[in-house]
């Protein structure tokens, strides 16, 4: 049974949260499959708003699949979590995608 196998027969169990989301979407990217991914992270986001890792993974399966204003959208929010939580690593990291986001339209 593959890692990502594991991960998703934890769903709805009590292990899961923002952090089994995230991890799936993790794996969904090593797999090649951003826009599956990126329903995962949404659904990490949405358990935990403040999980700024999750709003940067969103925005880089965003960016992979063809959605580069939705990825926008999500780094922006991510910043300001960041921000917020004085993650100020994060926030910086999601400036950078962020500012090559908006160069490459």
């Amino acid at each position: 049974m593959t890692i990502l196998e594991n991960l998703l027969r934890m769903i709805d169990g009590p292990r899961d949260g923002a952090l089994l989301r995230h991890a799936i979407g993790i794996e969904l990217m090593k797999a090649g499959d951003p826009a599956t991914a990126a329903l995962r992270f949404r659904e990490a986001v949405a358990r935990d708003a403040n999980f700024s890792a999750g709003w940067k993974a969103l925005g880089k399966a965003l960016a992979e699949s063809g959605q580069p204003a939705e990825a926008l959208a999500s780094y922006n929010r991510g910043i300001e979590v960041a921000l917020a939580r004085g993650d100020i690593q994060a926030a910086r990291e999601m400036k950078v995608f962020a500012r090559r986001l908006s160069k490459s339209d």
